[in-house]
């Protein structure tokens, strides 16, 4: 209900605004990452942008520099809400420390659209994300299939305070329970960039010397895990998520067996949409699924996944 009412009143004072050249020229979104450390989220932003052009609205692209920033995006959150825009959307770094400032958005009557992590609230008109627990399931699928349906794996997880980070964590420890009671996970890490998550997968290495298999959760844990595959030479199964070059190449050359990919352009074309439609009194779901596929050697080159594979 009031998902609806904050949509609805916005729209009363939005509808002049949706008429050809005036549009262009009032209606702007600030577009909050989680950060601009990896690819995905300039696969994001470009998806944004290109959005942006097709509905004749301004954006800006934002964000801290690293996913660890939680303090820094909640500035950048609140001076956004500031220079009142039309709309907003955001990607949380926590869950639930962000709903007060979300909440100053709501109240001010700015429709928001949440992307890649949602929030603890019923704040945002929509969600546009990823289905982490299936996708961590299917990542969970790939290593056990790999390693036989049983030993000992580990996985590292980019944060615990993320709703991307809590799903992935979930997703892959719920189905190995559930699907491969032969499997044992003796360690759960947390490590979002590539230098700590290398010394995170090292030590766990060393730690469990009869490990199968790392589940890896984002680019930047995946990209430290196959770091950590080539310096020691270990000859596990490393399964990752999301794209970029270096963890595409580390599947190429053997390192890493596979991963999950999202579509970052298309959740970046979902926020920017979702805004739009929410000026104009269109209701919106509650969360939009916009998609994910397993990758590896075999089928990186298919059409479908290679439309959502990003350098």
């Amino acid at each position: 209900m009031k998902k609806t009412l904050i949509a609805s009143l916005f729209a009363l004072g939005a509808t002049t605004m949706l008429t050809a050249p005036a549009y262009a020229q009032d209606v702007y979104f600030p577009i909050i990452a989680k950060g601009f450390s990896h690819q995905f989220w300039q696969a994001v932003k470009a998806g944004a942008e290109s959005a942006a052009e097709r509905n004749g609205v301004k954006i800006t692209f934002e964000g801290p520099n690293t996913e660890a920033e939680i303090d820094k995006q909640t500035d950048i959150l609140n001076a956004a809400i500031a220079k009142k825009p039309q709309g907003l959307g955001f990607a949380a770094l926590d869950s639930q420390a962000q709903v007060p400032a979300l909440k100053k958005a709501a109240d001010a009557g700015i429709p928001i659209v949440a992307f890649d992590s949602g929030v603890e609230s019923d704040l945002p008109l929509t969600t546009c994300t990823t289905d982490n627990l299936a996708a961590a399931a299917a990542a969970a699928d790939g290593l056990a299939k790999a390693i036989g349906e049983a030993g000992e794996v580990a996985a590292i997880i980019h944060d615990q305070t993320s709703a991307t980070g809590i799903g992935r964590r979930d997703g892959f420890l719920n189905q190995l329970q559930a699907a491969y009671p032969n499997v044992t996970v003796v360690d759960v890490q947390y490590a979002n960039d590539a230098l700590k998550a290398a010394e995170t997968a090292k030590a766990m290495l060393q730690a469990h010397p009869n490990l199968k298999g790392i589940f890896a959760s984002n680019e930047g844990s995946a990209i430290g895990l196959a770091v950590a595959m080539k310096e020691t030479g270990t000859q596990i199964v490393g399964v990752g998520f999301d794209s970029g070059k270096s963890q595409k190449d580390a599947i190429m050359d053997g390192t890493l067996l596979g991963s999950i990919t999202q579509n970052p352009v298309g959740i970046g074309e979902c926020v920017v949409d979702s805004l739009a439609k929410a000026l104009k009194g269109e209701t919106l779901p509650t969360v939009i699924d916009t998609g994910f596929y397993w990758y590896d050697k075999s089928n990186m080159d298919d059409p479908k996944v290679a439309a959502v594979l990003y350098d």
